[in-house]
């Protein structure tokens, strides 16, 4: 029998050993894990076959437009112009090496964070313990365990003393599970049930444990779920839904247009070569072969952007899909709370009070008591517990860290106490009687502190600690703490009471029934808590909902609690437990999933339904998740956001989006980015398309009238690669346009370049149009047809120049507080006039580009011509202000 196929629970530890061939007191020898290493393999989860690196070059050609480039560059080829060949498949080579480049290094980057991750385990072996990298547990390893530790494996537990465990990462239980080592008689028990059993990722919160180790790698409970979540298909992005979209548009209109100038032109006398290079030159001109590379370095800035603001992105093609994320579904502990337990109010000798300061630092105060009477109070939060907390950190129990953290704000230091009065003996705590107490030697008696659940306290004393002294529990001070007790639940507090009582040290036997001891306490008071919101969570979902992006919290915790965080965090909307869910129909969830702001008591299954709901509702989804059975849900999102530091190897895995610091503001930035690089990349498609627009127009005018072509091929490249290469870059880099995370997300449907939007672009088009064959026709009257080509594709260049400020606003006027803001664009602008000067005054650039000098007068003339594309567009803006109207959009 395979060892993970065993019904282990059902199993006493002695007949587990016996299976797996093992002395637990001694653990294996080195020889038989070396051939136990053979037989199963290291103690890994499987992952996907690297794909080699010369086809993900190759994936980077999966392009309709750089698919349509590069037959442009063979045909240049077969006609014999080679010079274009070289220029397109320059752009197309460099193009693919950015966004290869760029992917690799996301890779790279999750790697090194998967190896600062990687897992140690201490282990009995020969007799003797050892630390080894988890990776070389095998079955029959005797695995120590201790509080804060994460499970290497799964496993049997030998030995477990006062052990609980947070499961969430595989059943989603929000709470730590007790855990002990008897045999449990049914076998068909679910996981969550099995409480002698701990699975790999799983946390120690509490206690020690001795485990046997029976499964590792892919045979572990994680490993099978990793198996399931690998064959999960993925979809396209936004973007590469619209980029196909607009390429086939194109591609359609350029075929269309090359056939009718080949044919005009071979109709009219040209030879075929000549036709088939004049088609070639306003194919280029077509087909914005810059497009694909402006995109690549668009979304590859805004990559590098979102890593250095602690995000890393798993494909380069995702970051815009951010832009369009209509509605965010998150995990509550740890992303929009800080998962770090926090005394938040009390009650203390008749009066409440309440503490400042968040998380696992001392810094706060306790406010409404004298800091000198709260130390009856105190002392039980510090000498009670078996958790600590240094520098911030927390090790063991998250609850008994926050009362750690409670007794340094009111001036008391837990270690000294703990070494003023040493601790004798426990009675640890246990779901039968929900209370720990321990036991402190004080001089001449044995000081018994006692902390749990403010009923059983209740029920168990006989005084209550009043102002300065204890005084009889009768039935009006019950009532009393009763209301306190309810007060403070009905904050969504987690709510602890905390006793004592003095015992003769005479009287007491460390060695016999403690529980004789468990009576005749004096209640000394409340204490709520809970794990606080992050104080950037509510100024980021206010940030969310401005912007149209609904935000979601979806959490384990009940109803009550869920509610109360929801409130603190801005989360207007229905509460909606997972029973709910369950009696909801899928078309009944679709219908009202907008309204429901917050979903408590949610199991890691119903994320799945969720996300499921708000896409067919039409939403662009983004679902976090750290733990393995969370997966299946960040897989079915449009983008899946994994946690960095409390994910699990399997979620990052399945995630598109990894936050390195667990942080729910991470994702709003995140969501900003993604924004600013789809309104950058539309930006420079209406800058290319217009140009390109004009191109068209202008070669096929002049055809029809049965002119000579205003351009040559080279210049035709020049104008598509040089000008539009360099300001284009720029465009992908402009900062965030005003008012831009206060307009809704675009609909999903939105394209590109939709109808609208390409009407305007051709007014743009037909202005360069009309400009540029008016300084062609006067060329060509008053200095012939060289002189004529250089005036003519000066003056297109000089149109590019103004026009790239009809793309930076194409709402606002151009002149506003943005107009500087660029300094790349200014730059970019500045090189292009230089290199123009040089190809129309060097006389070997004169060779190359076939161009003549201008004089002073002509260039004049085409500066003001190239203008009227901007003036024009401010006039149309400013009558459109004016009327209370906004500029076309798609």
């Amino acid at each position: 029998m395979k060892p993970d196929r065993c019904p282990w629970h059902t199993l006493s530890q002695e007949e587990a050993a016996r299976r797996l061939e093992v002395d637990p007191a001694a653990g294996l020898a080195a020889a038989e894990v070396g051939s136990r290493l053979v037989r199963y393999g290291e103690n890994r989860l499987a992952e996907a076959k690297p794909r080699p690196l010369w086809l993900k070059f190759l994936d980077q050609f999966r392009n309709l437009l750089v698919i349509v480039l590069v037959f442009a560059a063979a045909l240049a080829w077969v006609v014999g112009d080679v010079k274009d060949t070289l220029v397109i498949l320059v752009v197309v080579l460099v193009n693919a090496a950015l966004g290869f480049w760029q992917e690799h290094r996301a890779e790279r980057t999750l790697a090194a964070l998967k190896d600062m991750l990687a897992a140690r385990a201490r282990v009995r072996r020969d007799r003797h313990v050892a630390e080894i990298d988890a990776s070389q547990l095998v079955p029959g390893d005797v695995v120590l365990l201790e509080a804060g530790d994460r499970v290497p494996a799964d496993g049997r537990l030998l030995a477990a003393h006062n052990v609980e465990v947070e499961e969430a990462a595989l059943t989603g239980e929000s709470h730590a599970v007790g855990k002990h080592s008897a045999v449990l008689d049914d076998g068909d028990l679910p996981l969550g049930d099995r409480a002698n059993l701990l699975f790999m990722n799983t946390v120690l919160t509490r206690g020690r444990a001795e485990l046997l180790v029976t499964a590792t790698g892919m045979d572990t409970e994680m490993g099978r779920l990793a198996g399931m979540i690998a064959s999960a298909p993925e979809g396209e992005t936004p973007l590469q839904r619209q980029l196909d979209t607009l390429g086939k548009k194109l591609a359609l209109i350029a075929g269309g247009v090359v056939t009718i100038i080949f044919v005009a032109d071979y109709l009219r006398g040209q030879s075929w070569a000549d036709a088939a290079m004049t088609a070639v030159a306003l194919a280029v001109a077509a087909i914005p072969e810059g497009l694909p590379a402006v995109v690549t370095v668009t979304l590859a800035i805004g990559m590098w952007r979102m890593a250095r603001n602690r995000a890393i992105l798993r494909k380069l093609s995702a970051v815009e899909t951010l832009g369009s994320t209509t509605v965010i579904c998150s995990d509550k502990t740890g992303t929009l709370t800080l998962n770090q337990m926090t005394a938040r109010a009390g009650w203390f000798a008749g009066q409440r009070f309440t503490v400042s300061g968040e998380g696992y630092q001392p810094e706060g105060r306790i406010e409404g008591l004298s800091p000198s009477g709260i130390r009856p109070l105190l002392l039980p939060m510090a000498l009670c517990t078996d958790s600590r907390v240094r520098d911030g950190q927390l090790i063991g129990d998250p609850t008994e860290g926050a009362l750690w953290v409670l007794a340094q704000k009111g001036g008391l230091s837990p270690e000294a106490e703990q070494e003023r009065c040493p601790r004798v003996a426990e009675i640890p705590f246990d779901s039968a009687h929900k209370f720990m107490a321990t036991f402190h030697r004080a001089g001449e008696s044995v000081e018994m502190l006692v902390k749990g659940a403010p009923d059983v306290l209740l029920g168990r004393s006989s005084q209550w600690q009043a102002a300065d002294h204890a005084t009889t529990l009768d039935a009006a001070s019950r009532e009393l703490i009763e209301r306190e007790n309810e007060a403070l639940a009905g904050q969504a507090l987690r709510v602890l009471a905390v006793a004592r009582r003095s015992i003769p040290a005479a009287d007491f036997d460390p060695a016999g029934d403690l529980m004789r001891w468990a009576g005749e306490w004096t209640f000394l008071g409340l204490t709520g808590l809970m794990d606080p919101p992050r104080p950037e969570a509510r100024a980021a979902i206010a940030l969310c909902q401005q912007a149209g992006v609904q935000v979601k919290m979806i959490t384990g915790d009940h109803r009550l609690t869920a509610a109360a965080i929801g409130r603190e965090l801005g989360l207007n909307g229905e509460v909606v437990s997972g029973a709910e869910l369950d009696a909801l129909e899928d078309a009944a969830l679709s219908a009202r999933i907008d309204r429901i702001a917050v979903f408590a008591r949610v199991s890691p299954t119903h994320k799945v339904r969720i996300v499921r709901a708000l896409k067919s509702a039409g939403h662009v989804v983004a679902m976090t998740g750290d733990g393995v059975n969370d997966a299946p849900a960040l897989k079915a999102a449009d983008i899946g956001v994994a946690m960095g530091i409390t994910g699990t190897a399997v979620t990052r895995e399945a995630a598109t989006l990894v936050l390195t610091d667990d942080n729910f503001a991470t994702i709003v930035r995140a969501v900003e980015e993604g924004r600013v690089i789809y309104d950058n990349i539309v930006k420079f498609v209406r800058f290319q398309l217009s140009t390109n627009i004009g191109a068209i127009l202008t070669v096929l005018t002049a055809t029809l009238f049965g002119w000579p072509t205003p351009f040559t091929a080279i210049q035709l490249l020049w104008i598509n690669i040089i000008m539009d290469g360099p300001p284009a870059m720029t465009l992908g880099v402009e900062p965030a346009r005003a008012g831009l995370m206060h307009e809704r997300p675009r609909t999903p449907s939105a394209q590109i370049l939709g109808g609208r939007r390409l009407l305007r672009l051709t007014v743009y088009g037909l202005t360069m149009m009309l400009g540029t064959l008016f300084v062609f026709r006067h060329g060509l009257a008053a200095h012939g047809e060289a002189y004529a080509l250089t005036l003519a594709f000066t003056t297109f260049v000089l149109f590019q120049f103004f026009n790239v400020f009809n793309a930076r606003a194409e709402h606002a006027s151009a002149f506003g507080r943005s107009f500087f803001a660029n300094a790349r664009l200014w730059q970019a602008l500045a090189g292009v006039l230089l290199l123009q000067l040089v190809v129309v005054h060097w006389a070997p650039a004169q060779a190359v580009f076939d161009t003549v000098d201008l004089s002073l007068q002509d260039w004049g003339l085409a500066a003001a011509i190239a203008a009227s594309v901007l003036l024009l567009d401010e006039a149309l803006k400013l009558v459109q202000r004016a009327t209370g109207r906004k500029t076309a959009t798609p």
